[in-house]
């Protein structure tokens, strides 16, 4: 049968040759579309925007502000920590004395900067030291066996039983106050509460399929605790760590408004509380400035906890 004279047929690949010259010359002389750009790097005011509401940033120049002076306060202190500067007892804010002066002539503003340095330092290193223990022990009891798991849970919850003024109280009274001693009797008075948190943070990661895929595959215990488990509790137990440092803050202030705390010449803000409360009347400042030093502190953590919670949970719900 013969084909049509008009007919043709379509091969695949041969759309070139289907071309006029011209259409080919001017396809050829097309240059290639750029690829696009990334615009510039957002600076570091607006990734902490996105990174943290507007509290959240409040809570971080708090905490920063006192970690700031808990490092360079001595140095900008315009007195000595103990010097009696004034013979003017539990005077007013002045030009020589911005914050007023103490029970026995001391300039509370240096006062306060020293003792920065014991309230946020003890703080920081005993809620370090609970977390670190509490987190250790409780990834051990979660990819453990059974018999060890109910070891480390029933020995915690022993401790945990106690409160930890009461714990705190007895081993003060029984060996003595001191920096080491009082460090060690507020971690040892929290690393319950951490060691709860997370190993069942710990058990609730151990069922996931990916750990599950690891187990599987012969992976060794340390690796799926290191590997598979640990970073899947960051923002929970960051959060955490926020809270027990809030909490042993307010222990330590309070040890020593009882006088179990830091001890003279030194002096945390705690301390300062105590040895002021008789001049409330004429000399407020020496009390209430101390106290509101322990108020935006707490505060200021509170609120960035409260932001590394919303971002962590947003983050798990994104994921999943």
């Amino acid at each position: 049968m013969n084909r049509p004279a008009n007919s043709s047929i379509h091969h695949p690949g041969t759309e070139l040759y289907d071309m006029g010259l011209d259409e080919v010359v001017n396809d050829l002389a097309m240059p290639e579309p750029e690829p696009e750009l990334a615009g510039p790097r957002p600076g570091v005011l607006k990734r902490l925007h996105r990174r943290f509401s507007v509290l959240g940033m409040i809570g971080l120049v708090m905490v920063v502000f006192w970690l700031t002076i808990a490092v360079i306060g001595p140095w900008i202190a315009p007195y000595k920590s103990g010097a009696l500067s004034s013979v003017d007892v539990f005077a007013g804010s002045s030009h020589a004395f911005l914050l007023g002066t103490d029970y026995l002539g001391r300039d509370m503003l240096s006062r306060i900067l020293y003792g920065t340095r014991y309230t946020v330092g003890l703080a920081l290193a005993a809620a370090l030291m609970a977390s670190l223990i509490g987190t250790f022990f409780g990834l051990v009891a979660a990819v453990s066996g059974r018999w060890v798991d109910e070891i480390l849970s029933r020995l915690f919850d022993a401790l945990i039983s106690i409160p930890s003024k009461v714990l705190a109280l007895v081993v003060i009274a029984a060996f003595g106050s001191s920096i080491p001693m009082l460090m060690g009797v507020a971690a040892l008075a929290y690393i319950p509460g951490a060691f709860r948190i997370s190993r069942s943070l710990a058990v609730n990661v151990m069922t996931l399929e990916y750990v599950q895929v690891a187990r599987a595959r012969g992976e060794k215990l340390f690796y799926i605790a290191r590997v598979e488990v640990l970073p899947n509790m960051i923002h929970p137990m960051l959060a955490d760590f926020g809270l027990r440092f809030v909490f042993i803050v307010l222990l330590l202030s309070g040890l020593s408004f009882l006088g179990l705390g830091v001890q003279p010449p030194n002096a945390d803000w705690g301390s300062l509380v105590r040895e002021n409360i008789g001049g409330l009347a004429e000399g407020a400042p020496a009390v209430m400035m101390p106290a509101i030093a322990i108020a935006t502190l707490t505060i200021g953590v509170n609120l960035l906890i409260d932001n590394l919670r919303r971002r962590g949970g947003r983050g798990q719900g994104a994921a999943q």
